[in-house]
């Protein structure tokens, strides 16, 4: 009973980090309202195996490895940061364009395309790991039970995955797709805005 407090802890931590706004939520809410309900249910599903991948390197020893090689962070730093500047370029590069119907943009983008763009949005930023590697560390026993190896990643994956699809499921109905379709240049460029930021902040480490 007693291993099984530590997972209540890190439960709640990890909930209150997946509600925290990000490029996952981004392109999320983008194919949610911009495409369709299933295609932001997709990326949603990426999204969390993306964090259960993170979850389980972090329980692993990610976070020591990477203290103990500088470089190798800095480095994925860099790369993840300069894939989240090229899809803020793509965004507001497109923020003019009409929307094209529903069926055209479902062709061009296919559900394991959508699922495959959450898992990569998500793994671009590596600071994810180092967040659920410092949770782990403060909220995990010195004697870590086997069978956390396994429950971690999964919990990483359902919370991260269950959020991102209310998300999908909220942003995917009428009113907010009409809303989006009345100031899609606004809103795509303040997307592109938010994720230039964190690709900035994530290459030169800004506070």
């Amino acid at each position: 009973m007693e291993s099984l407090l530590p997972l209540f802890s890190i439960t709640i931590a990890l909930m209150l980090g997946a509600i925290s706004p990000g490029p996952a939520f981004i392109y999320v809410a983008k194919n949610s309202i911009a495409i369709s309900r299933k295609h932001g249910l997709f990326t949603a599903l990426g999204t969390g195996t993306g964090a259960a991948l993170f979850g389980l390197l972090a329980v692993m020893g990610l976070q020591a490895i990477l203290l103990a090689v500088p470089s190798a962070y800095l480095i994925l730093k860099i790369f993840g940061g300069l894939y989240l500047l090229w899809i803020a370029f793509k965004i507001i590069r497109h923020a003019k364009e009409p929307m094209q119907t529903q069926q055209d943009v479902a062709q061009q983008m296919s559900y394991p395309q959508a699922y495959r763009l959450g898992i990569i949005t998500q793994l671009s930023n590596p600071k994810i790991a180092v967040i659920l590697a410092s949770i782990f560390t403060a909220l995990l026993p010195k004697e870590i039970p086997t069978y956390y190896y396994v429950v971690l990643p999964i919990l990483c994956f359902f919370i991260d995955a269950g959020w991102y699809s209310l998300v999908a499921v909220a942003l995917s109905a009428e009113k907010p797709r009409k809303v989006y379709l009345r100031f899609k240049a606004i809103f795509d460029r303040v997307a592109g805005g938010v994720m230039t930021l964190l690709g900035l902040k994530l290459i030169f480490g800004m506070k």
